[in-house]
């Protein structure tokens, strides 16, 4: 039997992080992150970028080094209120602003304040955005079945406990489960509880059975893994996609090299 049950080097679990607006605390954010090897997502309005507050694009390379940026649009509107034209300058601006910045192809995002209709996804869809994160939290570790309406695990309000209950399932069990936790980085600063995001960081970080993964590289590790191609009698399995893959096969923990055809 093969089950798609497995992440990147067969593990199980992956954690990830998303966070959105670009202001300044994402330095001191980025600093935890990388002092416990957790992986982010940094969703930014590159027309703020310099002002107010927010990082500068000439910091974004060397800031983000390892985590993924992500757009959330030019000026950080309401999109399901931006007629198409509106819709494709607010995309497109942010795509080339942070794709000169970072020097990759941009593809993900999150809404901002949250809103998003199917029309707008249409819009997005056709603008090159594969993903996009919403404010609604599950509280649950399961994988999206539509990317572009991506709910969270939970704000990161909520982080600890849920993640104590993350980590309680470590031992329990193999099935493929996600943590995802997302927010605003000022908001530790405008709370005074930095604390809580380190305490976090330091309970999920440093772990064998997880895999530290940005957006991105979810969406595209599952894209591949819905791309595979399966003989009628169950044999062979062909990876057509770039992605090296891993599956469950006849209850072992089988890699599938990016356009390879493996056979048993």
């Amino acid at each position: 039997m093969i089950i798609f049950d497995k992440f990147q080097d067969g593990k199980s679990k992956i954690v990830t992080m998303s966070y959105d607006d670009g202001t300044i605390h994402d330095r001191r954010l980025v600093e935890i992150f990388n002092k416990y090897g957790i992986k982010g997502t940094f969703h930014l309005n590159s027309g703020f970028l310099g002002h107010d507050g927010r990082i500068t694009a000439d910091e974004i390379t060397t800031l983000f080094k390892g985590h993924e940026v992500s757009l959330h649009m030019l000026t950080h509107p309401f999109p399901t209120k931006l007629p198409e034209e509106s819709m494709v300058y607010q995309i497109m601006e942010d795509r080339k602003n942070l794709e000169h910045a970072c020097g990759y192809i941009v593809k993900g995002m999150s809404y901002p304040y949250g809103d998003v209709s199917d029309d707008a996804v249409t819009k997005l869809r056709n603008l090159g955005v594969v993903y996009s994160r919403t404010t609604h939290v599950t509280h649950g570790f399961g994988l999206p079945t539509n990317f572009m309406y991506w709910n969270g695990t939970c704000h990161h309000h909520d982080a600890l406990e849920d993640s104590k209950r993350f980590i309680e399932l470590l031992d329990r069990d193999n099935h493929h489960q996600l943590l995802y936790i997302w927010g605003h980085s000022y908001e530790f600063d405008r709370e005074n509880n930095w604390e809580d995001i380190e305490q976090v960081c330091k309970l999920l970080g440093g772990r064998d059975e997880i895999w530290y993964a940005t957006n991105i590289e979810i969406y595209n590790y599952m894209t591949a893994v819905r791309r595979l191609e399966i003989s009628a009698d169950m044999r062979m399995v062909h990876n057509p996609s770039a992605v090296p893959v891993w599956i469950t096969w006849d209850d072992e923990a089988v890699k599938i090299d990016a356009g390879a055809t493996v056979t048993k």
